[in-house]
């Protein structure tokens, strides 16, 4: 499990556009990447919105928003086209950086169990370091909390 001061962990993840994207690309600011379950559910879509309403206010203070879900590339493209979104969006089909980041949980809804993507949260600093991590995320307030979290180390 990441902590407050661990290297983050690199990855090259295709973009909504198919551009590859690496997390070391970002150095020198900070990058909040939030993994999120699945492109156009209602949470999902909510959390999304909420980011890019806030966009202009991360860029301010010199950070990136990258969003990872395991859909694809295309089902990216459709989902920020849909709604306008402005915050990266990062295809992880092979789940290889949302289980590096330990974000691959065990769930259970109406008795059924299975695997998917705990929402969650990584602020990392301009030095490639965790600098928090927020855990099962609920949704209402959380974009301008991890706002928050930025500006109290400005």
């Amino acid at each position: 499990m990441l902590k407050e001061g661990d290297p983050a962990p690199d990855f090259t993840l295709p973009d909504a556009d198919g551009k590859a994207v690496t997390l070391s690309g970002f150095r020198g600011r900070y990058v909040v990447l939030y993994f999120y379950p699945k492109d156009g559910t209602p949470g999902c879509t909510r959390e999304a919105l909420d980011f890019t309403e806030l966009k202009p206010e991360f860029d301010k203070l010199g950070a990136e928003i990258a969003g990872v879900s395991p859909d694809g590339v295309k089902a990216h493209a459709k989902f920020a086209g849909k709604y306008s979104l402005k915050a990266m969006l990062l295809a992880d089909e092979a789940k290889g950086t949302i289980e590096a980041y330990g974000v691959w949980k065990q769930k259970k809804m109406y008795g059924r169990e299975y695997m998917g993507v705990e929402r969650s949260t990584f602020l990392i600093g301009p030095d490639g370091t965790v600098l928090h991590s927020w855990r099962g995320v609920k949704i209402p307030g959380h974009a301008k909390d991890v706002l928050a979290a930025i500006k109290k180390r400005q």
